[in-house]
């Protein structure tokens, strides 16, 4: 997977044209995380969860707190899928544990399908062409889609009920 990759930051800021931050194992053991873009890629010296928690606090919150407002907002407290930001779209699943070192997380708006590769293999494949396999059975991660849709339809509901009882006061999300 890393074979063609353009280069190694120290960080990586997630934006809506990010893909998956998938984890790594360097040669020496150590986990980094490919970053996948929509026109490029890259390896960062930081784990996958490491990534989306500076990007929650980006946005005003951490990791943690994304994942108590999703328990708050439809009850999932295990691998839970977490809005970094819903305005402009972005929500991210975890395959793992976001506490494993081998946690990677996929950006749900850009999947286009996805296949069974191997036993314990997903194949992903992306809107724009590209594709990915990792390392989650095919049932768990097709389980994660649909918890992810079920999370952004009740997030997106949410903001809809605000922006009727508030017309102009609160921003629409980009869908």
């Amino acid at each position: 997977m890393l074979e063609h990759y353009h280069t190694t930051m120290p960080s990586h800021e997630i934006s809506p044209l990010t893909l998956a931050v998938i984890a790594n194992q360097d040669q020496f053991g150590k986990t980094q995380t490919f970053v996948m873009e929509e026109q490029d890629e890259y390896v960062v010296k930081q784990t996958p969860s490491k990534i989306i928690d500076e990007a929650c606090r980006f946005f005003g919150a951490s990791l943690r707190g994304r994942q108590d407002g999703t328990k708050d907002i439809c009850g999932i407290t295990h691998k839970a899928p977490i809005s970094i930001d819903p305005i402009s779209g972005m929500y991210f699943f975890p395959t793992a544990s976001p506490a494993h070192r081998q946690c990677s997380w996929i950006a749900h708006s850009h999947i286009d399908d996805i296949f069974q590769a191997g036993k314990n293999q997903t194949e992903i494949y992306f809107k724009n062409g590209k594709k990915v396999v990792i390392d989650v059975s095919f049932g768990s991660m097709l389980n994660q889609i649909q918890r992810t849709a079920q999370f952004r339809y009740l997030l997106d509901h949410r903001i809809k009920l605000l922006q009727k009882h508030n017309p102009g006061k609160v921003p629409k999300p980009l869908t």
